[in-house]
C-alpha cells in the first residue's frame, strides 16, 4: 500500500543540513502523523539587531526586517529554505515546522530608527520570510512593527501571501494618507486545486482576491508577484492572473522565474514526484532551459532574466499583459518626507 504525504505540507522530508557532518534524512508520512509532528514549534530568538541592509542592486530595496525565521506556508519552491541550516535545522520539513520569532524586533527598529544621522529608506518587511505567516494571527510582531512605523511616519513596504494583512488595515489606511506604505500581494496562480499542493497554507485564492480588492478600495498601493513561474506548472496562466489582479484592483504586478537554488532542489523534485510524477521530467527540464541546462541560479539578476526560448516566450507573454491590463498603471513611490527621528506628531517652530 502506498504511503501517503502529509497534507497541508510542501516538504516531505527532512533533507540533510550541510553544515552537518553526520547525514539523516527523515521522511514523514501521514501514517506517522503526531500532535508533535503536526504542530508549529515556535522558537524564541533574541537578535541584536533587525534590519538587514540589502547588499548589491538587484532587489528595489536598502533594506529588510524579517520578525520570523522559516515560514508556515509550505512552499517546496521557497528559496529561503536553506538559510534555516545557518540554525541548525534542515530546509525541509524543518522549515515549516521549526519557526524563529523574534518578539523584540518592534524594539529593535525603534534603535534603528534613532540612530544618530540615520536617513529614512523605505523598510522590505518579509524580504526572506513571510511576515503574515499563521504565527502572525497570534503573535502580531508585524502588526506593532507597522504601528511603530506609523509612529515614526517611516515608509514600509509588505510582501505576503496571507490575507490576514486585512486584519491591520485600521493602521495600514493611516500609514497611506501620507504615502507611507505599499503592499505587494504574492499570487502566483489563480488555480486553486494547483495553489493547495504549491503553497498549501497561504490564503485561498479567493480570499487573496479578496484582500487585493479590499486594500485598494482603501487606497492602499498595492502590487502583485506573479512569482514565481515554473514551466508546466503555472506559465500557462500568464494572462489570466494579469486580467484577474488588474480587474480586483492591482497597481501593477511582478514577476519572477523560478530557480532551484541548493537544497531546495531536492526539495522541489520530491514534492514534484509526490504530487505530479506524470510531469515531473517535463517541468524540470523546462526549468532547466531557463537557466543554460542548470535548475539552479543562485544570482537573482539572471535568474529573472533567465535564458532561451521559453525564458523569452515568458517574458514576452507579461509584456503583452502589461499592455493590455496595466498600460496607465504603476506603484508609486513611498515618502520618506515625513520622518526625522521624532515618535508621533509634532509641532515645528522651524
Amino acid at each position: 500500500m502506498k504511503k501517503e504525504f502529509i497534507k497541508g505540507q510542501g516538504a516531505v522530508e527532512n533533507i540533510h543540513n550541510r553544515f552537518f557532518k553526520n547525514r539523516y534524512k527523515t521522511s514523514i508520512y501521514q501514517d506517522d502523523y503526531e500532535d508533535d509532528i503536526a504542530k508549529t514549534q515556535i522558537l524564541e530568538v533574541f537578535p541584536k539587531t533587525i534590519v538587514n541592509k540589502v547588499k548589491g542592486n538587484s532587489l528595489p530595496f536598502l533594506y529588510s526586517v524579517n520578525p520570523y525565521q522559516g515560514c508556515e506556508h509550505g512552499c517546496a519552491y521557497c528559496y529561503a529554505r536553506p538559510t534555516h541550516q545557518y540554525w541548525g535545522f534542515s530546509a525541509g520539513v524543518d522549515f515549516e515546522r521549526i519557526i524563529l520569532v523574534k518578539k523584540n524586533a518592534p524594539e529593535l527598529l525603534e534603535q534603528f530608527f534613532l540612530k544618530r544621522g540615520y536617513k529614512a529608506s523605505t523598510i522590505q518587511l518579509s524580504g526572506n520570510t513571510d511576515c503574515y505567516q499563521p504565527l502572525e494571527r497570534k503573535l502580531e510582531i508585524t502588526r506593532k512593527i507597522l504601528q511603530l512605523c506609523l509612529d515614526y511616519r517611516h515608509p514600509v513596504s509588505i510582501i505576503t501571501k496571507n490575507a490576514l494583512i486585512l486584519r491591520d488595515l485600521d493602521i495600514l489606511k493611516q500609514l497611506a494618507v501620507k504615502n507611507l506604505v505599499n503592499v505587494s500581494l504574492s499570487i502566483p496562480t489563480i488555480n486553486e486545486d494547483l495553489r493547495r499542493v504549491l503553497e498549501p497554507r497561504t490564503s485561498s485564492v479567493k480570499t487573496k482576491l479578496k484582500a487585493l480588492q479590499t486594500l485598494a478600495e482603501n487606497k492602499i498601493p498595492t502590487h502583485v508577484m506573479v512569482a514565481p513561474i515554473i514551466p508546466g506548472l503555472n506559465s500557462m496562466e500568464i494572462l489570466p492572473i494579469l486580467k484577474t489582479v488588474a480587474e480586483n484592483g492591482a497597481n501593477s504586478f511582478g514577476y519572477t522565474l523560478v530557480g532551484l537554488n541548493d537544497e531546495v532542489e531536492p526539495i522541489f523534485k520530491n514534492w514534484l514526484e509526490t504530487h505530479y510524477p506524470d510531469r515531473k521530467e517535463k517541468v524540470l527540464n523546462q526549468i532547466a532551459s531557463l537557466h543554460k541546462g542548470n535548475l539552479a541560479e543562485k544570482n537573482i539578476a539572471k535568474r529573472n532574466t533567465g535564458n532561451g526560448n521559453f525564458s523569452d516566450i515568458i517574458h514576452k507573454t507579461f509584456e503583452i499583459g502589461r499592455k493590455k491590463f496595466f498600460n496607465r498603471s504603476k506603484f508609486p513611490a513611498l515618502s520618506t518626507d515625513f520622518f526625522d527621528g521624532t515618535k508621533g506628531e509634532q509641532l515645528r517652530l522651524f
